[in-house]
């Protein structure tokens, strides 16, 4: 029913993670974006931006053609709203998770990520940049600590796609320099997420599509960080 084009990044693992928790049935179409396989005409032509995930839906609600998302937020509340689950009909309790989602989407993510390319990927060590991120990092798991104070999971009592969409930028603390320790609520939060079975399953599948987790070659480096405006216009 749903094509999912998928690495083994924190964004890839979102969607497995709803889609092992819904029993969705899945087909996972590995797309490496470390030898360039993002390039790809035929994966251009679902997912524009070059980045993984996407989704095809060949089974869409409307009984129609098949309907293809680009973007790992837009695909969760795709398939939420798909399947009636991880998003509540409350208007209340929906928005609360909505906004989560995209406080994830515009902060969350894009901050611990360049924390993983400053701390372990770029060609030299930037003093300035590390602390930035860093620091940045680290407010952000306050922020995340203090909503979880008096709630089991962001948006209230059940998980929902604004906990799926970070949990996996929680996963690697260690390479971001953060101590769950120092967030007792975020701690509490992130180990209950982790003994869900589907996460297990989630985090299953990135082994069997991707088992070495090789450090990333410079070659990788060259095709993940090296683009620009003639990456896209030479498509």
């Amino acid at each position: 029913m749903i094509d999912l084009y998928y690495w083994t990044t924190p964004n890839g693992h979102k969607i497995t993670l709803f889609l092992e928790e819904t029993g969705l049935p899945y087909t996972v179409l590995p797309i490496n974006i470390g030898k360039g396989e993002q390039f790809q005409p035929d994966f251009l032509r679902i997912a524009p931006n070059n980045r993984i995930p996407a989704i095809v839906d060949r089974d869409p609600t409307d009984g129609g053609a098949p309907v293809s998302v680009f973007e790992s937020g837009a695909i969760l509340l795709y398939l939420a709203e798909k399947t009636g689950r991880f998003l509540s009909a409350d208007p209340r309790t929906r928005i609360d998770a909505l906004q989560w989602l995209f406080w994830q989407m515009g902060g969350l993510g894009p901050m611990a990520g360049q924390n993983h390319h400053f701390t372990q990927y770029a060609p030299e060590r930037v003093p300035y940049a590390i602390d930035r991120y860093v620091k940045e990092t680290a407010r952000l798991y306050a922020v995340l600590d203090r909503r979880l104070t008096d709630r089991d999971f962001i948006a209230g009592a059940d998980y929902s796609i604004a906990d799926m969409a970070c949990y996996p930028w929680i996963v690697p603390h260690e390479k971001q320099a953060q101590n769950l320790d120092d967030f007792p609520n975020l701690k509490r939060w992130f180990e209950a997420i982790q003994a869900r079975p589907a996460t297990a399953r989630a985090y299953a599948v990135a082994e069997r599509i991707n088992p070495a987790q090789a450090p990333m070659s410079d070659d990788a480096k060259k095709i993940l960080f090296g683009q620009d405006a003639r990456t896209v216009t030479k498509q």
